[in-house]
C-alpha cells in the first residue's frame, strides 16, 4: 500500500486530491495549517497533520511524523488579485513564501528519503495562468512560473536516482475559494486602476468558457503519481488542456 502526502488539504484541490487517493486505497497524509479531520471521510488509511509550509520547524515536525512516503504533492498555495502598483511588497513576499519557497522547502525536506530508496514522485501544482497571462495576477503568476522552472530543472537532477518531478497545471476553477482568498489580499484599488479592475472583474463574471473542476486536478495528480509515462507538464481541466494544445 503506497503513501501520499498532500499539502493544503483543508479545501479545494488538496481536499479533492486526498479524497481521490483514499478512494483508490492509498495511505493518505493530508496536511493543513489548522487540522480538521471532519472535511475528509473517516478512514484507517488517513492521517491529518498540521503543516505550515513557510515554517521550517513545522516542516521538520511534519516530515518526522509522516515517515516514509511514496508521493509528495505540493498543492498549498495562496493567491493575490491586484494590480502590481497597488500590491504591498509584504504581500508579494507572503505569496512567494508560500507558493514558491514553501514548495522548494517541502521538496528539499523529502528528497533524502526518495534519493536513498531510489524511488518517489514529486507533483507540484501550479496554474494555467503560466500558459496565458491574465491581468491583476502578476505576482501570483510569477510565483507559479518560478515553480514551473524549478520543477523542470529539478527533474533533470533527480533522474539518476529514479525520482520523478512533475507539474500539474489547473485552469480556472470558480468552485474553489481561490478568488475569494486572492481578493482578500487586495490592499485597495488605486484610482488609476479602478476602471480597469472593474472591467476585468466584469469580463471574468461573464465568461462562458470551459472551467476546471477539483476532480480534474485530482485525476491529473493521480496520473502524474502512478504513470511514469505521463508528460512532465500535465494540464488539468478543459480550459487548461485547450491552452496547452493552442500553445
Amino acid at each position: 500500500m503506497k503513501t501520499i502526502l498532500i499539502t493544503g488539504c483543508s479545501s479545494g484541490f488538496g481536499l479533492e486530491i486526498a479524497r481521490h487517493f483514499l478512494a483508490q486505497g492509498w495511505q493518505v497524509i493530508a496536511t493543513m495549517r489548522t487540522p480538521r479531520e471532519d472535511v475528509l471521510p473517516p478512514s484507517e488509511r488517513l492521517r491529518v497533520l498540521a503543516l505550515d509550509v513557510t515554517d521550517p520547524a513545522s516542516i521538520h515536525h511534519a516530515v518526522a511524523a509522516a515517515g516514509p512516503i511514496d508521493v509528495l504533492v505540493n498543492n498549498a498555495g495562496i493567491g493575490v488579485l491586484s494590480a502590481l502598483e497597488a500590491t504591498a511588497m509584504a504581500t508579494a513576499r507572503e505569496v512567494f513564501e508560500t507558493n514558491t519557497l514553501g514548495t522548494i522547502a517541502m521538496t528539499q525536506a523529502f528528497l533524502p528519503q526518495f534519493r536513498l530508496r531510489k524511488s518517489g514522485v514529486i507533483v507540484n501544482v501550479t496554474s494555467s495562468v503560466t500558459l496565458k497571462s491574465l491581468p491583476l495576477l502578476s505576482v501570483y503568476t510569477a510565483s507559479k512560473a518560478a515553480v514551473n522552472a524549478f520543477t523542470e530543472s529539478l527533474a533533470l537532477e533527480l533522474q539518476p536516482f529514479n525520482v520523478r518531478a512533475c507539474l500539474v497545471l489547473p485552469g480556472r476553477a470558480p468552485s474553489t475559494r481561490f478568488g475569494e482568498n486572492a481578493q482578500s489580499r487586495m490592499q485597495g484599488v488605486s484610482e488609476a486602476y479602478a476602471e480597469f479592475t472593474q472591467q476585468v472583474f466584469a469580463s471574468v463574471r461573464s465568461m462562458s468558457t470551459p472551467v476546471t473542476h477539483a476532480e480534474d486536478v485530482a485525476e491529473a495528480v493521480w496520473r502524474a503519481a502512478t504513470d511514469p509515462s505521463t508528460p512532465m507538464r500535465l494540464p488539468a481541466g478543459a480550459d487548461a488542456v485547450a491552452l496547452t494544445e493552442a500553445g
